[in-house]
């Protein structure tokens, strides 16, 4: 397939090399420098997938554009999710395609549901107390993650709010190239439960982006990575 690469920072150098790997074409890169001159509906003429990881400030108005070229998005930005339902709507109207996850790691789409879990087993144990902490590299924008607001949506959700940690009170810490770990305790007087997925690298990222961006490709519709996983 022919890829456009909207961000071309950390992220989108890894996807490149995850897509060339895969035998795909990376076909339009866009970046703050060229973003005026190329998000034009003729640069996406025969672009099969756009693949955004961009800012909080921007992603909103990237995806909207290109939902209205009509070209397939996948998005892994952050921070713009006060947009997410306008964004669902254009995506059903235009008739297109719209994947959005806060982290496209396998693992973390793992942990995702062990959290599900494990939050309505121990809500009804009153004697722990939750929290969720989180830790990224200096460079990013957003704290808390997405992912770890995630975490804390869902597991609100699946304990009925019995087992709540607020946005406000996720602990975030921002220390050198960490690519990113994220924790769940629960701890009581009488022992400690914790489950926690830990990054080594951006690749894990940029594998799953890709191969749920494969997936993506001939769907009509709003996707995530449930639907992707299916798991």
């Amino acid at each position: 397939m022919k890829v456009a690469i909207i961000g071309y920072g950390k992220m989108g150098h890894e996807i490149e090399k995850v897509l060339l790997e895969r035998g795909h074409e990376v076909a339009l890169r866009i970046d703050v420098e060229n973003r005026e001159r190329d998000m034009v509906a003729e640069k996406f003429v025969d672009i099969d997938l756009a693949i955004e990881f961009t800012s909080p400030a921007t992603a909103y108005d990237n995806i909207k554009q290109c939902l209205l070229m009509g070209v397939p998005v996948l998005s892994g930005s952050t921070g713009w999710l006060e947009h997410k339902a306008e964004v669902d709507a254009l995506c059903r109207q235009q008739g297109g395609a719209f994947f959005y996850s806060s982290n496209y790691s396998l693992g973390v789409n793992v942990l995702f549901r062990l959290n599900r879990w494990l939050a309505r087993v121990m809500a009804p144990m009153e004697q722990y107390n939750v929290k969720i902490e989180e830790t990224h590299h200096i460079h990013k924008l957003d704290a808390p993650s997405g992912t770890a607001a995630t975490l804390a949506e869902e597991m609100a959700v699946a304990s009925e709010g019995r087992k709540v940690v607020a946005r406000e009170d996720i602990i975030s810490y921002r220390e050198g190239e960490v690519p990113g770990i994220h924790t769940i305790t629960y701890d009581s007087e009488e022992d400690t439960l914790t489950v926690s997925h830990s990054a080594k690298s951006r690749r894990g990222l940029a594998l799953g982006a890709v191969l749920a961006g494969e997936w993506l490709v001939g769907r009509k519709g709003v996707f995530s990575m449930d639907d992707f996983l299916q798991i």
